[in-house]
């Protein structure tokens, strides 16, 4: 009989590893010891009230703020029970400090002037807005757009076309496989939805393929649709100052190029099919991809828009009803869409007289930066530019944003049915100003010093601003991630990424140690940024799950405009990669400026 050893079994039981509630940072707890009375056994409402102001900045704050934060937290942690006197824990405190809509990093409001020309601000600008995929092949909806509008997107831009029997206008990508929709059921969308999410003006520009008849049908569905909501121009045919978004508050704009004097519309429509060809389109088209990479006059002028107000009854609205043609349809465009003819410089060129909106593609805009870089901060003081994707950007990706609103270009166009850092700093920049989707350009896009200096983006700038960062703890991935990827029975290992989107001496990105074991991660690492232009920087945030066989995992991410951060504590809420806002998660984050003496 054969010898057999003697082996041991080993079965190794996977850990399941709990949710355990990670208490205070060290710096919370010195603060509250700080403020709290009697060395720390509780936090009076006055003495919150010095809280907010010395550290988070709240110069204004009352006691009725102070009372209103104490009485929240104790309906929420404590069930309105009535403690004989308002003051709260250790962990009442931590629990509003983590609490977003009790201490968020930004301020909720519009707070900035918005009595300036439209050209002194950046505005939120969708890129075929009506598009639910990719350039080539996806449906056409108007589902895209109210989604966009109730973001507080402001500016909408639909392509305009014939159908078939040439007798009603059809929304689509021109020369592609889009299925389109109709426009009426567009503009009734946008009727229902403009002012959803902010009361500033919903600008639409058509990039229009229109026969005189047809525009001619678009005027009365504008105007039969919108009524007093749309902003009537002037009967003069020059635009000589644009007005302010406060001065259109809850109006509807229509931008475009204005069609050719009425006799050249009738040759045009005179001469068949080929007559829409013929027309100077403003957008890029799946049939002219290869002349976009070299052509200097791709897409040019079709989404400027102005605003001006119809009165409370309709006689002016009447007025662009009574006239058949063309001219109904030139009626209705407040803000002009026009590029010279000639070179580069030469579409840049300011008029004294007259002010206009210039359409550029992503890539005859980079040229003009590079060529013309000051021409193009002179020209936006007063007019207005679009930006726009490049033809070539068939599965609707997008381009950097930073370099046109570094150049003060106020309609930085993107594709808003995809997702990824693009859009992730355009959700960044317009959630300032209260996200009511126009922003207040920075001044120094505006100065002018002497002999006619404008901002040279390539000038050598010294360190302005310090900000200062620290990264304390998170939560949250345990309710939001639990029927994901990342599962309770493995070992977390969470870290955060943390920089700076914005002129190319700022940027920058960092990131904490790895925290492992813990879906309540506590960190403590500060990280300093020295910002030469703080007005138009981005803090980029991004915590990522380390996976040692595969790229780590998303797990959350953020874009704050560095001019609106509130010092101090702050609970700052994550997003997923299309930036929608997740349920639970958040960070608990402390921000500190240093001003540099220059």
């Amino acid at each position: 009989m054969g010898y057999m050893g003697d082996y041991s079994m080993c079965i190794c039981f996977p850990k399941k590893f709990g949710v355990t509630e990670a208490g205070p940072p060290v710096d919370v707890k010195e603060v509250f010891m700080k403020y709290a009375i009697g060395g720390g056994s509780g936090m009076t409402v006055e003495q919150l009230r010095r809280f907010l102001v010395e550290v988070q900045g709240d110069v204004e704050a009352s006691m009725e703020d102070a009372e209103r934060i104490v009485e929240e937290v104790f309906k929420r942690r404590h069930n309105n029970v009535k403690l004989p006197e308002l003051a709260l824990s250790l962990e009442d405190f931590q629990f509003y400090l983590f609490c977003v809509d009790l201490s968020p990093p930004l301020l909720n409001k519009v707070h900035q002037d918005m009595t300036a020309p439209l050209s002194h601000y950046f505005i939120y600008t969708g890129h075929n807005s009506y598009l639910t995929g990719n350039q080539i092949s996806s449906d056409c909806s108007d589902v895209p757009i109210i989604k966009a509008l109730k973001r507080g997107l402001r500016v909408v831009e639909l392509d305009l076309w014939p159908n078939s029997s040439k007798d009603d206008v059809l929304v689509l990508h021109g020369w592609t496989l889009t299925t389109p929709v109709e426009l009426i059921k567009c503009l009734r969308s946008i009727k229902e939805h403009a002012f959803s999410a902010s009361p500033y003006p919903v600008i639409i520009t058509f990039e229009d393929h229109l026969t005189p008849d047809l525009q001619a049908k678009v005027a009365q569905m504008v105007i039969q649709t919108f009524g007093n909501m749309l902003f009537c121009p002037s009967e003069s045919d020059c635009v000589k100052e644009f007005p302010s978004p406060e001065e259109l508050k809850y109006r509807i704009v229509i931008s475009t190029k204005p069609p050719k004097e009425y006799l050249e519309d009738k040759n045009l429509s005179s001469r068949g099919s080929n007559s829409l060809k013929d027309k100077d389109s403003d957008e890029d088209t799946w049939g002219r991809m290869s002349a976009d990479l070299t052509n200097d006059d791709d897409k040019s002028d079709c989404d400027a828009s102005e605003h001006s107000q119809c009165d409370g009854d309709n006689e002016a609205c009447d007025r662009l009803l009574r006239p058949l043609g063309a001219p109904a349809y030139k009626n209705l465009i407040s803000i002009p869409a026009g590029k010279p003819k000639g070179k580069l410089r030469e579409k840049l060129k300011v008029e004294n007289d007259k002010v206009r909106r210039l359409s550029l593609s992503e890539q005859k805009f980079e040229k003009a930066t590079v060529c013309h870089g000051t021409d193009v901060v002179r020209f936006t003081q007063r007019n207005i530019l679009r930006i726009y994707p490049k033809g070539t950007r068939l599965n609707s990706s997008n381009y950097n944003p930073l370099i046109g609103w570094m150049h003060g270009a106020q309609m930085v166009a993107l594709n808003m049915q995809g997702y990824g850092k693009p859009l992730w700093l355009m959700h960044g920049m317009f959630g300032s100003n209260g996200g009511c989707g126009y922003v207040k350009k920075p001044d120094f896009l505006m100065n002018v010093g002497p002999n006619d200096q404008v901002f040279d983006a390539k000038a050598k700038l010294p360190v302005k601003k310090i900000l200062k960062v620290k990264v304390h703890m998170g939560d949250g991935w345990h309710l939001d991630f639990k029927q994901r990827y990342l599962n309770l029975w493995s070992s977390p290992e969470f870290y955060t990424r943390v920089g700076i989107a914005g002129v190319p001496a700022d940027k920058t990105m960092k990131k904490t140690k790895k925290r492992k074991g813990n879906w309540t991660p506590v960190w403590d690492e500060e990280f300093t940024f020295q910002l030469t232009i703080p007005e138009i920087a981005l803090l980029r945030i991004e915590v990522r799950e380390y996976n040692m066989s595969e790229k780590d995992d998303f797990a959350g991410q953020t874009c704050l405009p560095v001019s609106e951060l509130r010092p101090g504590f702050r609970a700052v809420p994550l997003f997923n990669r299309k930036g929608e806002k997740y349920t639970s998660l958040r960070l608990l984050l402390r921000f500190e400026f240093v001003q540099v003496d220059i």
